[in-house]
């Protein structure tokens, strides 16, 4: 409860400060010159309910004065806005559309609306340019284009933007929650006492509406539904659409300044640890290794998306055993295939031959860049109008459903046609295991780590010891309000009049810390990293080096300054490198002074930045066992080589952006390093590296961090064959089932 009355006092606190403060900063003449946090709020107004038109005044009074052709020469590059004033003019995608992330009619627009936004000069004309938008084009394009370009202009670093499962819910929340959350707001709470209960629905005193995420039906087509805690995790979801965010594939020319970057090979390495991480997940439930996909064999794996989306379409369903070619997709079948060979062959080559007449390199092992923005989007064909090869959308298409209607305003997406949803679908990951093929290929013709490059001479790792692992269950409220439409009388309040909150279980653990002693013979600057990976198999057979080396898991890299003699190194779990906890609500955003009590939210001077990128610590680890997962962890300690794959990298540029991922920054070494290559054994163990056996535990659902305010007292299991969570299904305990049971029981005498 006491979670729930902060949530309502921060709900009133914020809607005070935007009604009373906003109104009048938007309306100053300029804003070139504000701070950060009133940025924020300006971002903020503008992302609120973004299904509606805008309920602020300021915003509707800036959006009537702005005329972007009178202010042409208040934008960096004049040809941007009279792109998009002739794109406007024609028509764009209609307002009450969805707009799909993969759809190539809809993205070419969203990257005029940001090229839009990007090139204003000062803040003052990117704000008003957004509040012209805002009033004119669709929500989600608005939002798409918003975020890209929040996280790209200099002069909005700093702004924290809302968890997009707050934006837009219905691609993060089943679409049973969402439907109830309707039912309350139409009947204004004053639901059957029975149906609020068998729903799971609960309506506080402070008009805060509880839909427990539990109470519904368990839609299980497959195994994979087992670990769907993990794979419909709303924050990994978020991981996943940042990183597009972040990397955009179409931003392939130097104005932005990505090229200087390492995106390609961090999206390749991101998406090969996601696919290691799930391979973890799996082994805790005894489940074997995720297979490529394969175009000729019926699709074994169905997937039901549980996703409705505001215009009342459903994500289509996919069926078990669906065939994947059909004589309407067969063209698209033989270029995939076609583009497949020519990547493969090129990898064998090491030479790849463009028909603009470029000539793309695989030979060094820089080289990994231009195959993964090949595969994953980022190569720009240079006479060709920069169009972006992205062969990972071209292999999406063979799964879509909507095949006659890929370029098409009214189109119905998949989960694959949006980066929140993608890793819900098992498939997916069976697509993005061939991808990542053609990675391991790449590699594998490299040629294997010296011992000059793997060992660090006078450096010797002693020991390394962890606090005991322990993962659970908890429970954590998402706010979905902005699912909800407002009326009329709301929309004046400039608020809602319930909060709707949807009651999710989720995976975390326990915070634990890992110790290091290390032995040195000088003081020297190294770098350290921190994996884990699986020791058996599914069938509890011991794992060798070659077997393990794709699916270690890297929790941790950092530099450290070693001293002459022993140092001990204590990593605690949260100050992981790239790790962050959990995202504040955005009602807790517009008001930081008040206490961050009850939510399990620590705020620091850098969480901006690592909103945006980083991994969640709760999925550091993978669910345990009740006797302990096995697994093993390895530490190596390396000195900082610079230089050595990318001698252009520009360090300073890359900070200034944020795109200090794992090792980036502070060492040019693959990434992956040392497992990234094939590994002889002869040659590899060094004393600057080390294994230990770790164990994973798994904490019963009574013992685990809950919020204690519903009443499960006569509540008993209820189970599904299919779904992890048995523990989950509960369901009450009446007088009838006590009847039907010793029926039953009398029928087995």
């Amino acid at each position: 409860m006491k979670v729930l009355v902060v949530a309502a006092l921060l709900a009133v606190a914020s809607a005070t400060v935007i009604k009373d403060d906003m109104e009048f900063i938007i309306k100053k003449e300029s804003m070139v010159n504000v701070d950060v946090k009133t940025k924020e709020m300006c971002i903020l107004k503008l992302l609120n309910h973004i299904l509606q038109p805008t309920m602020y005044e300021d915003i509707r009074e800036i959006a009537r004065e702005w005329t972007l052709e009178d202010n042409i020469d208040k934008y960096l590059k004049v040809d941007v806005v009279k792109d998009f004033v002739e794109m406007y003019k024609i028509g764009m995608l209609p307002r009450g559309e969805v707009f799909v992330h993969t759809n190539e009619k809809h993205l070419v627009e969203a990257i005029k609306v940001f090229r839009l936004m990007f090139f204003a000069k000062d803040f003052d004309v990117f704000l008003r340019t957004a509040c012209w938008l805002r009033e004119r084009i669709n929500g989600g394009m608005f939002v798409y284009a918003l975020t890209v370009a929040v996280f790209h202009r200099q002069d909005c670093h700093g702004i924290v933007l809302p968890a997009p499962y707050e934006i837009y819910p219905y691609f993060f929340v089943d679409d049973h929650i969402i439907n109830k959350a309707f039912m309350v707001k139409m009947t204004k709470a004053g639901l059957d006492p029975v149906i609020k209960d068998y729903y799971g629905i609960k309506v506080t005193d402070n008009n805060i509406v509880v839909i427990d995420w539990r109470k519904g039906v368990r839609h299980t087509l497959t195994e994979h539904d087992k670990v769907n805690y993990f794979t419909e995790d709303i924050d990994l979801n978020t991981y996943m659409y940042y990183l597009h965010m972040n990397y955009p594939y179409w931003m392939s020319d130097d104005i932005y300044n990505v090229n200087k970057e390492r995106r390609g090979e961090i999206q390749m390495y991101a998406t090969m640890q996601l696919l290691a991480r799930l391979r973890l997940e799996r082994l805790g439930h005894k489940m074997c290794d995720i297979k490529m996909l394969m175009w000729n064999e019926p699709l074994k794996d169905g997937y039901w998306p549980k996703i409705r989306m505001h215009n009342g379409e459903h994500m289509p369903v996919r069926q078990n055993h669906k065939l994947l070619i059909t004589k309407d997709n067969v063209k698209d079948k033989i270029l995939v295939d076609d583009i497949e060979r020519i990547i493969r062959d090129g990898i064998l080559k090491g030479k790849i031959e463009l028909r603009d007449g470029t000539t793309l390199m695989l030979k060094k092992p820089e080289d990994i860049e231009i195959l993964a923005r090949l595969l994953l989007g980022g190569i720009g064909m240079k006479h060709d109008h920069a169009k972006v090869i992205h062969v990972t959308n071209l292999f999406k298409r063979m799964l879509t459903y909507s095949h006659y209607n890929l370029d098409k305003y009214t189109y119905v997406p998949t989960t694959f046609d949006m980066y929140t949803t993608c890793l819900r679908d098992p498939v997916f990951w069976k697509l993005m295991k061939r991808i990542s093929d053609m990675f391991v290929l790449f590699k594998k013709l490299l040629p294997r780590y010296t011992r000059e490059e793997l060992d660090f001479p006078g450096v010797k790792i002693e020991r390394i010891t962890t606090d005991k692992m322990v993962t659970f269950m908890d429970e954590y409220d998402v706010d979905i309000t902005n699912a909800v439409y407002l009326d009329k009388t709301e929309m004046q309040k400039k608020k809602s009049d319930m909060v709707y909150v949807a009651r999710m279980r989720r995976l975390n653990h326990h915070p634990f810390k890992v110790t290091v002693d290390v032995v040195s013979d000088k003081a020297v600057d190294a770098v350290v990293r921190v994996f884990i990976g699986p020791k058996y198999d599914c069938m509890g057979r011991l794992l060798n080096l070659h077997d393990i080396r794709h699916d270690m898991v890297e929790i941790d890299s950092f530099m450290y300054k070693l001293d002459t003699g022993k140092n001990t190194i204590v990593r605690d779990s949260i100050d992981m490198h790239g790790v962050i906890e959990q995202r504040p609500w955005t009602r807790r955003i517009l008001d930081r002074s008040m206490e961050t009590t009850g939510m399990g939210v620590k705020m620091v001077d850098s969480w901006w930045y690592k909103s945006r990128m980083g991994f969640p610590h709760r999925l550091l680890l993978p669910l345990g066992t009740r006797g302990g997962l096995h697994l093993q962890m390895f530490v190596i300690v390396t000195p900082v080589r610079m230089g050595l794959i990318l001698p252009t990298l520009d360090v300073t540029i890359m900070k200034e952006r944020h795109a200090c991922r794992w090792t980036t920054c502070i060492d040019t070494m693959p990434l992956g390093f040392p497992f990234d290559r094939e590994i002889d054994e002869t040659h590899f163990f060094t004393k600057n590296m080390k294994f230990t056996d770790i164990r994973i535990f798994r904490k019963d659902l009574g013992t685990s961090n809950m919020v204690k305010d519903m009443d499960m007292s006569e509540m008993v299991m209820k189970h599904d064959d299919f779904t992890y969570l048995d523990t989950d299904m509960m369901t009450r305990r009446t007088y009838k089932d006590v009847m039907l049971m010793s029926v039953d029981n009398m029928t087995h005498l």
